[in-house]
């Protein structure tokens, strides 16, 4: 999620659980705590890929995080020791502004490495976008209310009634993206189009209107738009993985591997001239996703793909305009998107062969 959001997160918590003792300053400290697991960005990596997949890695991981809140809650007890709180709780409060940060990150599309140092594929549970104002709205109003009148019993109870309407919130979005993921099985059983594995994710700043990408048994894949009150799939696209071919010309690439197992194998390939760009189809909308790599360059002289160190594709842009024409789409149902022509907008310049 959106840093802001984070830092929220950690106040409310911290305000919740010590707001009357440590007064301004408890949410002052959980919005810090909140922000650390963040710092890995600081880290830096010589190509796009490898920035891509380190991060939300070891600083994300639950088993790092649990470690370091027992050493610093133990520092700070031995250092400056309050009667006005147990050790147990000071502990409790730092765990958890903590570790709900790579949780509330489990909740977006791009991947968090929660058992890290073991890599099963990163969690992307998708059933929020990275920043919604819904969410965070609540926590930021108990934030503001106790860095300005600090210590009081109210200012506590709004921080723990701001964490419960933002976890309900987090309920809300799960229970849209069952029914948005059922209805959209349902119209493809009814269609007879087989599908192989499916993710569906909000689109920007809501959790309204869904966007549904399908994979299917010939190489390619359907993306459908659907809004949660619409009982209905309407727009929809389909357009050529190229996996195939892709995977072929990368067999044996660390990068092309390591993102193919962040993303859980959500790729598409397409020649652009003599390059080769994978792009992950989780996250952006439909024809322009936010992740776009160039992995390998086409010899014509010597008839042969070169891998090579990924460059992060210039073509990528963010559209702000799509993004009000999605957002609009929520309140007006029948004003259709044409996803199929923002798919055919991003088609490949050549086929691509091994």
């Amino acid at each position: 999620m959106d840093s802001l959001t984070q830092a929220v997160l950690g106040a409310g918590i911290q305000g919740a659980l010590l707001g009357r003792q440590q007064g301004r300053k408890a949410y002052l400290y959980g919005a810090i705590l909140a922000t650390l697991p963040d710092l890995d960005v600081l880290v830096r990596y010589a190509d796009p890929v490898s920035s891509m997949t380190y991060h939300r890695g070891f600083s994300h991981s639950l088993l790092t995080l649990t470690l370091f809140s027992m050493v610093l809650a133990w520092l700070l007890r031995r250092w400056r020791p309050s009667p006005q709180y147990s050790g147990w709780r000071l502990w409790l409060a730092i765990w958890l502004a903590l570790i709900t940060h790579p949780l509330l990150d489990a909740f977006t599309s791009y991947g968090t490495q929660l058992w890290w140092p073991w890599t099963p594929v990163p969690a992307s549970w998708s059933s929020i976008f990275i920043i919604d104002p819904i969410f965070t709205l609540s926590l930021l109003v108990a934030t503001l209310c106790g860095l300005l009148f600090g210590a009081r019993t109210w200012t506590s109870w709004l921080s723990a009634w701001a964490l419960v309407l933002s976890g309900a919130y987090l309920l809300f979005t799960l229970a849209a993206k069952m029914i948005v993921d059922s209805r959209v099985e349902a119209a493809l059983r009814q269609e007879g189009i087989a599908s192989t594995a499916m993710f569906s994710s909000p689109t920007p700043l809501n959790s309204l209107l869904w966007r549904v990408v399908v994979k299917t048994p010939d190489d390619r894949y359907v993306e459908l738009l659907t809004g949660l009150f619409d009982g209905k799939v309407s727009e929809r696209g389909n357009a050529a993985l190229g996996a195939e071919a892709g995977q072929a010309i990368l067999a044996g690439s660390f990068w092309h591997d390591r993102l193919a197992w962040f993303s859980g194998g959500w790729l598409r390939y397409d020649r652009i001239g003599d390059a080769l760009v994978v792009t992950d189809l989780r996250m952006g909308t439909p024809g322009n996703y936010s992740f776009r790599f160039k992995m390998a360059e086409y010899d014509p002289v010597e008839a042969q793909w070169n891998v090579i160190v990924p460059q992060r594709w210039s073509g990528l842009n963010l559209d702000a305009g799509r993004v009000r024409h999605l957002l609009t789409r929520i309140w007006t149902p029948s004003q259709e998107m044409p996803v199929q022509d923002w798919l055919d907008g991003m088609e490949p310049s050549g086929v691509l062969q091994q």
